[in-house]
């Protein structure tokens, strides 16, 4: 398959009960290649009732991955020729995963990934168990193929999930997320400056996209190569559409050799 010289992104900055239909018939009318969905998409990353019944209620709710929540994606990915990311709690044998799957314009899945980084120490994570490993998949556009990795969320703040990303030769990382990108009381932007640093040090782009306000304050970004903003969203709900040059991408992959082999 000829390698995409380009790939072109759409960031859903959205809350559950959005009109998934319509959202990836707009992103497709954008010319995008791939829509991705905020964390846990298929109960909004919403916290437990901090009771033995509230947390057996939540971890009940959990979706399996061949169940109707998935299957409603794969069929609006279908019909409206698009690829795209979604995120789900799944149902797991003992406890949920916090997962992401990258489902290509046909409907199949082609790459699914678990948290890694969960938040064991806070509800609603506390509850699910953790991701062991990180691929990449060729995902196959209209313009050929690019070499796709995902995490998310809190996986961004360690460096051994974008490492093992970067070693199998992704070329941009989708990145599922819910939490405050900009504007967090403590820390203000600084989870922005670390998605912006890891670009730059395994040279590979990246997309994050982020719940809006008043869940988060959206904000759902794309980093290029080099860290470089491409596109940004604004605190409100709506599409943030970014488009990354692979053909460059690659080029900077080769110049800066000594990054991705580390």
């Amino acid at each position: 398959m000829v390698k995409a010289e380009r790939i072109k992104v759409a960031l859903a900055q959205v809350l559950p009960g959005a009109d998934i239909e319509g959202l990836l018939a707009q992103a497709a009318a954008e010319a995008a290649d791939v829509i991705v969905f905020p964390e846990m998409f298929s109960n909004g990353y919403s916290r437990y009732e901090a009771t033995p019944s509230g947390r057996a209620a939540w971890i009940e709710a959990a979706e399996p991955i061949d169940g109707p929540f998935v299957e409603r994606f794969r069929q609006a990915a279908k019909r409206n020729h698009i690829a795209a990311v979604v995120t789900l709690l799944e149902q797991g044998p003992e406890k949920p995963f916090n997962t992401a799957l990258l489902i290509d314009s046909q409907g199949q899945t082609v790459l699914q990934q678990r948290k890694r980084h969960i938040c064991f120490f806070d509800n609603p994570e506390d509850a699910c168990a953790a991701g062991d490993r990180s691929d990449v998949a060729e995902l196959v556009t209209a313009h050929g193929s690019a070499t796709v990795g995902m995490m998310i969320c809190m996986d961004r703040e360690f460096p051994d999930v974008a490492t093992d990303l970067m070693r199998a030769g992704a070329e941009i990382i989708l990145v599922p997320n819910s939490c405050a990108l900009v504007d967090d009381p403590e820390i203000g932007d600084v989870r922005l400056a670390g998605i912006r640093a890891t670009a730059y040090q395994t040279v590979t782009c990246m997309a994050v996209a982020n719940y809006p306000e008043t869940k988060d304050d959206g904000h759902s970004v794309a980093v290029d190569e080099l860290g470089k903003v491409v596109g940004m969203g604004t605190p409100e709900a709506g599409l943030v559409l970014a488009e990354f040059d692979l053909a460059k991408v690659r080029e900077t992959q080769k110049q800066e050799w000594f990054r991705r082999k580390r």
